[in-house]
């Protein structure tokens, strides 16, 4: 747009490795609903800490071959979907954050949780959460948006339980920090500053009355990126919810069947190298999307390709700026 000093923002943005990127954006975008910012985020955010030691949590027909070091290694190996940590994922100008939640089998401690993605984490959810705070309250102007979900090992009889200490956790570590779920007016970047909030929280669980409701996460499952970019095409034509948040995403998803074991079984190849040869075209087809209106755009490998300024810079593209 003539006149628009979208230069000068990606020098600054760059410098500073996208950290302070919402802060630096234009004044006319301070006032656009959340919900039609391009935002980056990450798919499986916390992978990048995954114990090759724990039980396995998934595909179930391993599960029982969790005792065997050879099988939690191929698991590790075709799980971790991330390779730099929760802070250094904000510090690049992730935005959202995907969080999946799990409690481990007979753990002596009943209400500790931690993530998951084939493995448990290494460390559990509370000292990861409270990292995030530590990052927002040092850049209060950065938007998070943390999304719980798929939540695994929450039996029948302890369910509403651990939902609720959880939630309470929660709306305690973050306090007043977090973006109030409900309001009259379209959450903005304004709209959140003004109030001296940067967190917003939402929660899959039907029985949520105080965080913000699920969001949508369209995905290809697929392995093949001209699949993956075909799904989402058809999302944002005909799917995308109205007037609320909703995920695009750029992750490879691995077979559920007998056809996983095209992968696994190569004993040279691991998921990180997958993703690092398809995150390119993804990308290339992302800075194609010129006149779409996306909201969360997550990927695996966040900090590779440049991904991140990919998805900032559609605020531009997009004609929002």
């Amino acid at each position: 747009m003539p006149g628009f000093p979208w230069k000068k923002f990606r020098r600054s943005a760059e410098v500073n490795s996208n950290s302070d990127w919402m802060s630096q954006l234009p004044p006319k975008l301070h006032t656009v609903p959340l919900y039609d910012l391009a935002i980056p985020g990450s798919h499986d955010s916390i992978t990048y800490d995954l114990d090759v030691n724990s039980s396995i949590v998934e595909p179930q027909k391993l599960r029982r071959f969790s005792k065997i070091c050879c099988v939690r290694k191929i698991v590790h190996r075709w799980a971790s979907t991330q390779d730099a940590t929760v802070t250094e994922q904000l510090d690049a100008g992730v935005r959202y954050l995907d969080l999946r939640i799990a409690r481990k089998p007979n753990d002596p401690d009943p209400t500790r949780l931690y993530f998951y993605h084939g493995l448990y984490t290494r460390t559990d959810v509370e000292t990861v959460l409270r990292e995030i705070l530590e990052w927002a309250k040092r850049h209060p102007k950065e938007i998070l948006n943390l999304a719980f979900s798929n939540f695994r090992g929450f039996e029948k009889q302890s369910e509403q339980m651990l939902h609720n200490h959880l939630i309470k956790s929660i709306k305690t570590l973050f306090g007043d920090r977090l973006v109030p779920r409900w309001s009259k007016n379209k959450h903005t970047l304004k709209s959140c500053w003004d109030i001296d909030k940067n967190i917003i929280v939402s929660y899959d669980y039907k029985a949520n009355q105080d965080l913000w409701m699920k969001i949508t996460y369209f995905y290809g499952n697929s392995m093949k990126p001209a699949d993956i970019e075909s799904r989402l095409c058809r999302a944002l034509e005909k799917e995308r919810p109205y007037q609320y948040f909703f995920v695009c995403g750029l992750n490879l998803t691995l077979p559920n069947d007998a056809r996983i074991l095209k992968y696994i079984l190569r004993l040279c190849d691991n998921f990180h190298n997958v993703i690092l040869r398809s995150l390119p075209k993804m990308v290339q087809w992302l800075k194609k999307q010129s006149g779409q209106k996306m909201n969360i755009v997550a990927s695996d490998m966040v900090t590779r390709d440049d991904f991140v300024t990919t998805v900032i810079e559609l605020n531009s593209i997009n004609g929002k700026a």
